[in-house]
């Protein structure tokens, strides 16, 4: 079945969201920097373990430099962050970190390799296991994020649908014309953004990560120029 990895994966983030909301007005303060403190540790070793993945660093270098521009130029974050407060609007919600947490566990769930891995495998090949344990690690990523930030994760389903599912019919569409090393230097650049991610979540600087999703693009097309 089409899209039964990204549907399992959305019903996971549900049930892990629900469950992290529960307890999201019950943990103290200092459970919940604790809690952002080890998400932007993983977030940060997650997305250096991607990085590695890259065959020619100048590619890297150069996707995320003109995407981040382009991304810039665009004025993407406001777009997604008004897209938030809309949704906000509309359910009542009274959570100040409802489009923060909503943007953070987009950006968690959509820039691994796995996302990306995953819904070429099920597109091309109609194998669903990648996005299946992919589901089971983010619906405890969404359990710990939710606990903090509260129950914008749980609407982070909405881009995630459109993101992995619009991958995986992409895939569908395309075969198997993405070669390995494509693929390798967009997970690459999807991690450089995860770093930067984790950096955000530890407040150690704020970065516009979401003003850098044109870089996914750009390293797909250098990569088939150069390699």
């Amino acid at each position: 079945m089409l899209l039964f990895g990204t549907i399992v994966n959305v019903l996971t983030i549900i049930a892990g969201s629900l469950v992290g909301v529960f307890f999201h007005s019950k943990l103290p303060q200092r459970f919940t920097s604790i809690i952002f403190q080890a998400i932007g540790l993983f977030t940060l070793y997650i997305g250096i373990t991607m990085t590695m993945k890259t065959g020619e660093l100048l590619i890297l270098i150069f996707s995320i430099i003109i995407g981040s521009v382009l991304g810039e130029w665009a004025q993407l974050d406001k777009y997604i962050e008004r897209f938030g407060n809309w949704v906000k609007r509309k359910i009542k919600s009274k959570n100040d970190t409802f489009s923060e947490g909503m943007i953070t566990a987009f950006l968690l769930f959509c820039m691994g390799s796995m996302t990306i891995l995953g819904a070429f495998d099920e597109g091309t090949s109609g194998n669903s296991d990648l996005l299946v344990a992919k589901s089971v690690m983010d619906g405890f990523s969404s359990l710990a994020l939710a606990s903090a930030l509260g129950i914008g994760v749980l609407f982070s389903i909405f881009p995630l649908l459109l993101f992995q599912g619009g991958l995986t019919l992409l895939a569908w569409w395309l075969g198997n014309l993405m070669p390995t090393e494509v693929i390798n230097e967009l997970t690459a650049t999807g991690g450089l953004m995860l770093v930067g991610l984790g950096i955000s979540i530890m407040e150690i600087k704020k970065i516009k990560v979401l003003n850098m999703l044109p870089s996914l693009l750009i390293a797909v097309v250098l990569a088939y120029i150069f390699l």
